[in-house]
């Protein structure tokens, strides 16, 4: 008989164990997975606590109802736009190598177990960092995915773009970074953003899982540790991307990208504000 355990659920993430695979659910379902505070606290929480569980062989990370996982909630945003955003010391590391809001992804990238995003609906922004996170993508063939910080007048700081350098031709993650533009799974398979594409992304995602979960764990997570240490240190990115940030979050040119949007009009930029 199969049994299994539910462990440190909440209202933003289940998660089941069951023979060594730990199913993974972002349940923020009415909108559509976005990351507000708890969802940034319950995926940095949940990760914390699977990388010390006993037996565990992979993991699946997944999102119920429409989407994966849509990105930025837009309260932070209107908070943006009308001046009230927390403008923390994001250079600071409060996790290692990571700030709390890139340990929500970089978290996943470090679990010593592989981890498999099944992505469906949208990943965009933050949420398609998440994804990036995973050591696997398997994605519906209708998802559409983007890096949509550049629209909120951003820049990627949640990990990705130490991830998103070893994975991405460089003019084409430029391409993507700098117009934000929305692509399709079939598009982020010849980028190489996605692993596979199929009809029912979880189900097989579980499948690959159970299927690793019964090879040698000792063999699996020295593949991961030498995998993950290729490719140079990812701190000067990571802290690159905080810093960054810091530069243009609050400006002028930032809060007027974040009022346009809201206002569905075209912004007007001041030249040499950064």
């Amino acid at each position: 008989m199969t049994s299994a355990t539910t462990v440190a659920p909440s209202d933003r993430i289940t998660v089941t164990i069951t023979e060594g695979v730990a199913d993974v659910r972002l349940v923020r379902v009415d909108k559509m997975n976005a990351l507000d505070a708890p969802m940034f606290n319950a995926l940095v929480d949940t990760a914390e606590r699977l990388r010390t569980e006993n037996g565990l062989r992979a993991v699946v990370l997944s999102g119920e109802g429409r989407a994966f996982c849509a990105g930025l909630d837009m309260g932070r945003f209107a908070a943006m736009g009308d001046g009230s955003s927390d403008l923390r010391d994001l250079a600071k590391r409060t996790h290692g190598l990571a700030n709390h809001s890139q340990q929500a992804v970089w978290g996943w990238r470090q679990l010593p177990v592989p981890v498999i995003a099944a992505v469906h609906g949208v990943a965009f922004g933050g949420g398609f960092q998440l994804a990036i996170g995973a050591d696997m993508r398997f994605v519906a063939p209708d998802t559409r995915m983007s890096i949509t910080e550049i629209k909120w007048g951003l820049v990627p700081d949640m990990a990705g773009t130490p991830i998103l350098a070893r994975l991405v031709r460089d003019d084409i993650l430029r391409d993507l970074a700098y117009t934000g533009c929305i692509f399709s799974a079939q598009e982020a398979m010849s980028y190489g953003l996605a692993t596979r594409i199929c009809d029912d992304p979880r189900a097989e995602a579980l499948a690959a899982a159970r299927e690793i979960a019964g090879k040698n764990p000792d063999a699996i997570r020295g593949i991961k540790r030498m995998l993950n240490g290729l490719g140079g240190d990812p701190g000067p990115a990571l802290l690159a991307e905080s810093v960054e940030q810091m530069k243009v979050m609050g400006t002028p040119n930032q809060t007027e990208a974040v009022r346009a949007n809201l206002e569905k009009r075209a912004p007007n930029f001041l030249d040499g504000a950064n």
